[in-house]
């Protein structure tokens, strides 16, 4: 059978993250008067990363590294910064750069006409519902639950729950999540009991857990959604 039902991932999945949070910072810091942002960049994805990892954990809740990460970084590097004011500039530019990967709108285009599409989020509600309208996303999900809105992050199965509530308590047995994630996307849809896709472009060695399928193109999810192999 065909799946019905995609839960997609927003970062990495669909959004070039990457890209934007890279032009983000660099524009935070030179804003705040700092000329070499690249050589705290490194530090920075580090501390974000350990952060991200520690909302996966349910150990602090996403709203909590809003500042916390800029307030390490400035710590560590002794810069001449104010962590609230950096803080807030980056959430700005986080909103205002990045794009969708080549070839997204074009499979949101297919898959909305073969499937009830959501959009399930671990990130700032502020980003997020930026990204979100600028990119025109909310015409393919509905509905839309953000972590930093509902204060449950993947791989958690209450964010799963929210969504699955909102959509009507589609078939599970129909139903996929689509990420890059292998500790929030693809654990957290283990954890629901619902099958997994792995989004994996540069086709890294998986250490974690096993999805149901795995694709190294979005265009390759069409088929995948639509022969319905369950693996």
């Amino acid at each position: 059978m065909a799946y019905t039902t995609i839960l997609f991932d927003l970062d990495h999945t669909l959004l070039d993250s990457q890209a934007s949070e890279a032009r983000a910072f660099n524009a935070t810091l030179r804003e705040a008067g700092i000329d070499n942002p690249q050589e705290h960049f490194s530090e920075y994805t580090r501390i974000n990363r350990s952060l991200w990892a520690a909302v996966e954990r349910g150990e602090i809740a996403p709203n909590d590294l809003r500042v916390t990460r800029w307030e390490r970084l400035v710590s560590k590097h002794e810069l001449d910064a104010d962590a609230q004011i950096l803080a807030q500039r980056y959430v700005r530019g986080l909103g205002e750069e990045g794009d969708l990967y080549p070839g997204t709108v074009a499979v949101l285009d297919e898959l909305s006409t073969r499937a009830a599409l959501a959009l399930v989020t671990n990130g700032l509600a502020e980003v997020q519902r930026r990204r979100i309208a600028r990119l025109g996303l909310e015409r393919y999900f509905d509905p839309i639950v953000i972590s930093g809105e509902v204060g449950v992050s993947k791989p958690a199965v209450e964010i799963f729950e929210l969504a699955f509530r909102a959509l009507g308590r589609p078939a599970k047995t129909r139903t996929l999540m689509v990420g890059d994630s292998l500790t929030s996307d693809i654990q957290g849809g283990i954890n629901f009991g619902i099958d997994t896709c792995w989004y994996n472009p540069r086709s890294a060695t998986s250490t974690g857990p096993r999805s149901t399928h795995e694709i190294a193109d979005l265009s390759e999810l069409v088929e995948v959604v639509s022969n319905g192999d369950h693996g």
